[in-house]
């Protein structure tokens, strides 16, 4: 017994554990990999949400592509979800009304002058565009899938346009499932260039989608 009492003991003694030091460098080693991970981790996440948001971006324009082909054959003019004809513009700046009554000429200019302030918008004129969601330089664009999915007055677009919110087109495209933004403040809006003229003088619409967490970022344009 006293043998196996000394044996216990020395195997005790033998056993050695980490000291009050290097418990300490293994933790000042774990606090400095946390710290250096997470904007890591945080880049990873913003990353993600970007990728997802230009995926859904080309989606939208993808369907639109469609809806523009199935009106051309049913309408016998292409047109965008929120037209009412080809020659007609969206966005909450523009009255339908005036489209189809003005002269060819000044219906371009129109169109070109429209153009002009998205391209501004997109960051592509004399202005930082638009990069910020609330901040949006000019009221050209619309809310793609309805105000239903936005925080109201939050998002520097409105369905104040009536027709030309366009969601009651835009939603059977997606099996009336609203794509919505991973950004916190994110939503996607567009607007559409009216076209015009006639015969062999025609030009199409062309539609613009960005998400309005960042339009100079998250954008993308299809011209037939």
């Amino acid at each position: 017994m006293k043998q196996t009492l000394k044996t216990i003991i020395r195997n005790v003694k033998s056993i050695k554990g980490n000291s009050l030091a290097e418990f300490a460098t293994t933790t000042a080693l774990m606090a400095t990999l946390a710290a250096t991970a997470a904007p890591k981790l945080s880049e990873m996440s913003e990353g993600t949400k970007a990728e997802k948001s230009r995926n859904e971006i080309d989606k939208i324009v993808k369907q639109a592509g469609s809806f523009y082909q199935d009106m051309a054959d049913t309408e016998g003019r292409g047109r965008f979800p929120g037209q009412e004809k080809y020659n007609v513009p969206v966005g909450p700046d523009y009255d339908n009304s005036d489209a189809t009554t003005t002269g060819t000429d000044a219906a371009h200019d129109n169109s070109d002058a429209h153009q002009a302030n998205v391209l501004r918008d997109l960051g592509l004129g004399d202005t930082d565009g638009w990069r910020q969601y609330d901040n949006v330089p000019s009221n050209q664009w619309a809310s793609v899938f309805g105000t239903s999915t936005m925080a109201a007055g939050t998002q520097g677009v409105s369905d104040d346009a009536g027709d030309m919110v366009g969601s009651t087109e835009w939603l059977p495209l997606f099996g009336d499932e609203v794509l919505k933004s991973r950004f916190q403040d994110g939503h996607y809006a567009y607007t559409v260039i009216a076209g015009g003229g006639s015969g062999n003088n025609v030009y199409p619409p062309v539609l613009y989608v960005v998400d309005v967490e960042n339009a100079v970022d998250f954008n993308n344009v299809l011209e037939p």
